[in-house]
């Protein structure tokens, strides 16, 4: 009788498990939608996600070993609802044959973390040469430097790309086509920023956005702490939490007024639109969701098993290339590069 009881009592927690481990999966679904400055803890929860939809399988095989049918359609329904979540960072890749001969550009974007600043020029002309070797015709680059000891980038990439447009000192657009116009797109007070570029492909004009958003805040709440530490103050648990916590949802919101801004510029665009950057956000997000806006993430259409671009221990796809719905993807990936810690993202674009 004890132990019948136990069992009874277990089951019941698992089911309330269960059913919380759902609810927040299907809030968290929601919280792409919800600008993190007014509902913060929801849009959080876009960042769990993973770790809910691990929870519901796990319970979805439990109560299938157990045969509990009705207990079963709790996490089923979750993990359905979560299918257009999980088609951002899984593509099965069945219906896609590739690139083909149709008429088209190459992109790709790389955040190349300032070529480590290395005055050799290595990585730069090593990143050329791998561009040459997939086709780029269009290339965005984030956090870039131009000078490496007394020569400049620029001078050995217009070789092979003889258009380039600049935004502010880490931003630049390079390109095998004439580019007619560009602006920058100015963020304020802070190191982030973005620009736009009209590249014209063989008559037709497109505007090539390259941006890179806010961080996420992590690194300078450990420098801060870090600094107070060397300063030789104390720093207690709940202190700690706190200012990460603060760092992050700080950079969630600067990130959200920074994606508003451009979405607006590409929905004002008189020109179809290819965005490429580092959002320094993840899939499903707010932020994602407000550049996404009626384009076309090319993973979700022509992409191909799980993708990451940010190298570092939290593995996540932080950049992206989105493209108008007039034109067509035919191949999305990633190179697992070691340059910087992000990979570059290239895409086969026809029309």
């Amino acid at each position: 009788m004890g132990k019948l009881c136990v069992f009874k009592y277990v089951s019941f927690m698992l089911l309330i498990v269960t059913t919380l481990t759902a609810t927040f999966t299907i809030f968290g679904l929601f919280g792409g939608t919800v600008d993190p400055a007014s509902g913060t803890a929801m849009a959080m929860l876009v960042y769990a996600l993973p770790f809910l939809l691990g929870a519901d399988v796990i319970l979805l095989i439990y109560w299938a070993i157990r045969r509990k049918w009705h207990w079963m359609a709790i996490p089923a329904i979750s993990l359905l609802c979560s299918i257009p979540y999980i088609s951002t960072v899984y593509q099965p890749g069945f219906f896609h044959s590739g690139e083909t001969s149709r008429s088209g550009i190459k992109i790709s974007s790389y955040n190349v973390a300032m070529f480590s600043r290395e005055t050799s020029g290595f990585k730069s002309q090593d990143i050329l040469a791998e561009m040459k070797k997939q086709g780029v015709d269009i290339l965005c680059f984030q956090e870039y430097e131009n000078t490496r000891g007394d020569k400049l980038n620029s001078d050995s990439y217009k070789t092979y790309f003889p258009y380039l447009a600049t935004g502010r000192s880490d931003m630049v657009i390079y390109s095998r086509y004439p580019i007619e116009r560009h602006d920058i797109i100015d963020f304020g007070n802070t190191n982030n920023s973005a620009m736009w570029a009209d590249v014209n492909v063989n008559s037709r004009i497109i505007r090539v956005f390259n941006c890179h958003l806010e961080t996420t805040g992590f690194n300078r709440a450990l420098h801060q702490l870090a600094k107070g530490q060397l300063q030789g103050h104390s720093i207690e648990d709940n202190a700690i939490i706190r200012t990460i916590y603060g760092n992050y949802t700080r950079g969630m919101a600067v990130r959200a007024r920074q994606a508003d801004m451009v979405a607006e510029l590409i929905k004002s665009s008189e020109y179809p639109v290819i965005v490429c950057g580092d959002f320094n956000d993840v899939p499903y997000s707010y932020v994602y969701n407000t550049m996404l806006g009626d384009l076309v993430d090319g993973f979700r259409e022509c992409g191909k098993g799980t993708m990451y671009t940010y190298t570092g221990k939290k593995k996540v796809r932080i950049d992206y290339i989105f493209h108008d719905e007039r034109f067509e993807g035919e191949s999305y990936y990633t190179k697992e590069l070691t340059y910087s810690d992000h990979y570059p993202v290239f895409t086969k674009i026809a029309f």
